[in-house]
């Protein structure tokens, strides 16, 4: 599927009011997906970048079914390698200090969505988005 498909897909799943993160969240997801971490999932492959850039926490506070516990772009920033948000950044038109603050404000819900099970769901992104819409 198309960035401009999957991002339209992560908006509609941020409300709809939020395109523009939609789009920055489908090329970070894409990127992740490229790379082969997460056995292929680019949600499970994000997690784990989280994880190990010391946001196990939070991370796995979205994929539970309790409260969501924020982020903020600098953890964002900190936690995801430079060249990944720096590439990600670029392909959206954004600074990497702006794409950290926009990925800071989706990621939570956008991973809560697509786990609603308390857990990181097997299949294409695209399916479990579609299943969540």
């Amino acid at each position: 599927m198309a960035d401009d498909d999957l991002g339209t897909l992560l908006g509609s799943l941020l409300g709809g009011k939020q395109a523009g993160e939609g789009t920055l969240l489908s090329h970070l997801l894409s990127a992740l997906g490229d790379s082969g971490q997460g056995g292929g999932n680019p949600l499970q492959a994000l997690i784990e970048e989280l994880q190990d850039g010391g946001l196990g926490g939070k991370a796995q506070s979205w994929v539970s079914t309790g409260q969501n516990q924020p982020l903020s772009g600098p953890e964002v920033a900190q936690a995801l390698p430079y060249q990944l948000l720096d590439s990600v950044a670029e392909r959206s038109g954004l600074s990497p200090e702006q794409a950290a603050d926009q990925l800071a404000v989706a990621l939570p819900p956008v991973v809560d969505r697509l786990t609603p099970q308390g857990e990181v769901p097997q299949g294409s992104l695209e399916d479990l988005i579609r299943r969540q819409l």
